[in-house]
């Protein structure tokens, strides 16, 4: 190999599923040369260079894609953070990130929370994980989603060890939200988080509520279109999906609540729907013992049902729909179990669509991820036999795949 050529995998013996098809399929090798995918053949490849991997017949499949997380939120209860310096936080997250990659999540889309820093820490190999798309801080109004203020507090508090205050923005106005926007993007956001409605780990606002006017929402968007980003939202009725959708939010966060004719509308949009069902159960199971408050964990009672609802109207309305986990604290755990719930409404080929195509078309970077293609990045994960036929090999925190790769390089090889 010439001095500085880049390093190159062949992969043999293998069943290749890419997402595009309806099935795994034999006789195909796959060619990576640097950190890119340089060649998919059924005939085989020759690279006398290469180092050649034997996949002993496992399936060789893209990367996972995680539409839906929180880097940061090492706690389920939030507001323990406010007592936590921001050090703490950002080690913490390391465990998250190295967790969410080990997984098999290559790619993971921040809904709120992780900063360039942390972003670029991972891109530098500082730190172990998935590729990052941040939000920077979530920016919300007074009394919403977003603010965790207690009722006592007179105004800001000292941000001095105090961590809740790296991940969240307050702003009231169309001048206030515009500038929220601008200066998340200045910190190198890849897209604006908004809430537009009531959540369930936040202390104070009904579920319905609605958050944010007409004309803050579109003061955001109008700011995230003219930087070459887009704006989410947090979501949970039809009334506030319709809002957010119609001022030009490209993708909608939960949205459990969702009807018919709010479906249709982000049809007709293009919106995404990014679900994450697996976080209510989790929370139902386990937040009581991790400090959420009773108030939080009814919330959640009136949406847990909503999420399967969800995923039928958005198939039948045709909404395309990203796979998301949304996991705080020590719930991260469960990542992989969205895979299980949502098999009752989705065939497992549709659901593993969701975790590749759906979530590389969400993170713009369709054709580049979630494919094995000539010229997409080599993000790659070896299963220990078909997941078609068996979605449970995602789960064990990645006991089932032998190998992960990203951008060209090993996170985890045990194949011969």
């Amino acid at each position: 190999m010439p001095k500085n050529a880049p390093s190159s995998l062949l992969f043999r013996n293998l069943q290749l599923l890419d997402p595009r098809w309806n099935e795994a399929r034999g006789g195909y090798e796959v060619l990576v040369e640097g950190e890119k995918i340089k060649e998919v053949s059924d005939k085989p490849i020759r690279a006398a260079a290469a180092q050649v991997i034997d996949c002993g017949k496992r399936t060789l499949m893209p990367g996972l894609i995680d539409c839906h997380v929180h880097t940061m939120h090492s706690e389920v209860y939030i507001s323990r953070l406010e007592g936590m310096p921001q050090t703490l936080m950002a080690a913490r997250s390391t465990q998250r990130l190295k967790a969410f990659i080990d997984r098999g999540f290559t790619t993971c889309r921040d809904a709120g929370g992780a900063d360039w820093g942390i972003k670029a820490a991972v891109e530098t190999g500082l730190i172990k994980g998935p590729r990052l798309f941040i939000a920077g801080r979530s920016i919300g109004p007074t009394g919403g989603h977003n603010d965790r203020n207690r009722r006592t507090d007179a105004g800001a508090l000292c941000n001095c060890a105090n961590a809740m205050v790296f991940l969240r923005h307050l702003a009231d106005g169309p001048d206030e939200v515009r500038k929220a926007a601008r200066e998340q993007m200045r910190q190198g956001a890849d897209h604006i988080k908004l809430m537009c409605s009531g959540g369930v780990a936040s202390p104070y606002d009904p579920i319905d509520s609605l958050q944010f006017t007409v004309e803050e929402i579109t003061a955001a968007v109008e700011e995230a279109h003219a930087f070459g980003r887009y704006a989410l939202a947090h979501a949970y009725t039809p009334e506030a999906i319709t809002r957010a959708v119609s001022c030009g939010v490209r993708t909608i966060e939960h949205g459990n609540l969702i009807d018919a004719k709010s479906a249709q509308l982000m049809a007709k949009k293009g919106a995404y729907m990014v679900a994450n069902l697996v976080t209510y159960y989790a929370m139902r199971e386990r937040a009581a013992e991790f400090g959420m408050t009773k108030d939080m964990l009814d919330k959640n009672e009136s949406v847990i049902d909503g999420g399967l609802k969800s995923l039928e109207i958005c198939k039948k309305a045709g909404v395309k729909v990203g796979y998301g986990s949304d996991l705080l604290g020590q719930l991260h755990y469960e990542q992989s179990k969205e895979f299980i719930f949502r098999r009752e409404v989705h065939t497992p080929i549709e659901i593993i669509r969701q975790a590749t195509l759906v979530g590389a078309e969400i993170v713009r970077m369709d054709g580049k991820l979630g494919v094995i293609e000539p010229g997409a990045f080599a993000d790659l994960i070896v299963v220990d036999g078909d997941p078609l036929k068996k979605l449970e090999l995602f789960l064990d925190e990645g006991a089932h795949l032998s190998a992960i790769v990203k951008g060209g390089a090993f996170h985890k090889n045990r194949l011969s």
